[in-house]
């Protein structure tokens, strides 16, 4: 399997933002606020916004039927990107949806579009410009550093990975051939900020928030325990970006991902791909296991 990307005009800045569905909108933003540790910064009659930075939201909820993923939002560099992009992804085939004037004030975002990724039908969100808030983030319970990734298993594992790498400039940083695949959001220089599993069926697997200091993952281990709330892997470190995390459940049964550390990439002569051998240890060198719960819960949330 190759782990070549091809050369694309889109350019990341960053992952922005996560959007989930939840079926108890004040029970999730307790725990996302007391457990995880995000600040609330508006909550409205479409959605709670939380963020671990500046930004306005790093983290949206949704009510929901099903708890799951409901899109993905990457940060570009500018307004003439966010243009080309839409051009690049309409030459694919790939139907673009514009926002309204009313959503994007409603987002705090400049402009914005979105489409959906071919085969699992993530709806991905590229923007620009997300309004700063005027009191900088205050760390609580944990010294969140970012919104870090977002891993979601799918059924076509090559297909996805032609569309992010072929077709729309992500970047494999470890790939475990037919079974996982880190990828950057080039040129942003972390190890992953997306990745992807094979499994049967397409649905998040979790989503990651990267802690500044190793207490935190210990701390937040004691924390949740104390709390009723289960760790289902870990802690350990992973061979693919060096990190040690934690995983542990939102009331919704969706895993969530605390990490310390993570290898950086140069924008040009980075390092090529290494294949992870298919082992547990891949995943841990520690020797922990992951509990069955892990990485189960999470529907894509797809038009009707």
């Amino acid at each position: 399997m190759s782990v070549e990307s091809a050369a694309s005009p889109l350019r990341y800045k960053r992952l922005a933002y996560v959007a989930l569905n939840v079926s108890d909108l004040a029970r999730s933003t307790a725990f996302y606020r007391d457990l995880v540790g995000l600040s609330v910064s508006e909550s409205c009659e479409a959605f709670v916004a939380l963020r671990c930075s500046r930004d306005h939201h790093n983290l949206l909820l949704y009510r929901g039927r099903q708890p799951g993923i409901k899109r993905v939002g990457f940060e570009l560099d500018s307004v003439a990107e966010l243009a080309t992009a839409r051009r690049e992804l309409e030459a694919l085939g790939l139907s673009v949806e514009a926002l309204s004037k009313e959503e994007l004030k409603a987002l705090r975002t400049v402009d914005a579009l979105r489409f959906r990724l071919p085969g699992c039908g993530l709806c991905i969100e590229l923007l620009v410009q997300m309004m700063h808030m005027a009191e900088p983030y205050r760390p609580t319970v944990s010294k969140i550093e970012r919104l870090g990734h977002v891993v979601l298993n799918v059924r076509d594992f090559q297909a996805a990975m032609d569309w992010l790498c072929g077709k729309l400039g992500f970047r494999v940083s470890d790939l475990v051939p037919e079974f996982a695949a880190f990828l950057r959001c080039h040129p942003n220089p972390l190890h992953h900020s997306f990745a992807i599993l094979a499994g049967a069926e397409d649905h998040l697997n979790h989503i990651n928030f990267m802690v500044t200091d190793i207490d935190d993952i210990g701390c937040a281990m004691n924390r949740i325990k104390k709390a009723g709330v289960e760790v289902v892997f870990g802690p350990g470190r992973h061979q693919p970006s060096e990190s040690i995390f934690l995983y542990f459940q939102d009331p919704d049964g969706m895993t969530v991902e605390y990490s310390f550390g993570m290898e950086k990439f140069p924008e040009f002569g980075a390092r090529e791909a290494r294949l992870l051998e298919p082992v547990p240890a891949t995943l841990d060198s520690w020797g922990s296991v992951p509990a069955p719960g892990f990485g189960k819960t999470g529907r894509i949330e797809t038009p009707a």
